[in-house]
């Protein structure tokens, strides 16, 4: 069960990998965030993710070429939001200041990613034993 203080409408901004999820392992992430937000969420894809998986297609075979066009066709459910990568900054880099300044979970399977947005104290959406999402944290006022 969802904690309180996500309830209601909240925005989720979502990483790369996390579109993955639907075709590998047959979870409907949209449900499944309404699910633990216990109604309408908003997601947010920020401009350097799809551009991150049209880079992924060079040269991908395939199987990952299904997989990241799958992946694609789900941003179009999604609030694009353009993000700056300034210099010397990485994709997780502005994740990272995007959730800041929303004050924002990140939807993401990537453990280091996980790791840093914890640090940051910043709560953080992951696929749980293959079946469902969980929430980690809080975010702070």
């Amino acid at each position: 069960m969802a904690k309180p203080e996500y309830k209601g409408k909240r925005s989720v901004i979502l990483d790369s990998n996390f579109l993955f999820i639907p075709l590998k392992f047959g979870v409907d992430i949209f449900d499944e965030l309404e699910r633990l937000f216990e109604g309408p969420v908003n997601c947010v894809l920020p401009t350097s993710v799809p551009e991150e998986l049209e880079k992924l297609k060079e040269g991908a075979k395939p199987n990952m070429l299904r997989q990241i066009d799958f992946a694609l066709s789900l941003t179009s459910r999604c609030e694009k939001v353009d993000v700056i990568i300034n210099a010397g900054e990485t994709v997780d880099d502005s994740l990272v200041r995007l959730a800041k300044n929303l004050k924002s979970p990140v939807a993401t399977n990537d453990a280091v990613l996980r790791r840093r947005l914890r640090a940051e104290r910043i709560p953080v959406i992951y696929l749980r034993q293959r079946a469902y999402l969980e929430i980690e944290g809080a975010m702070q006022p």
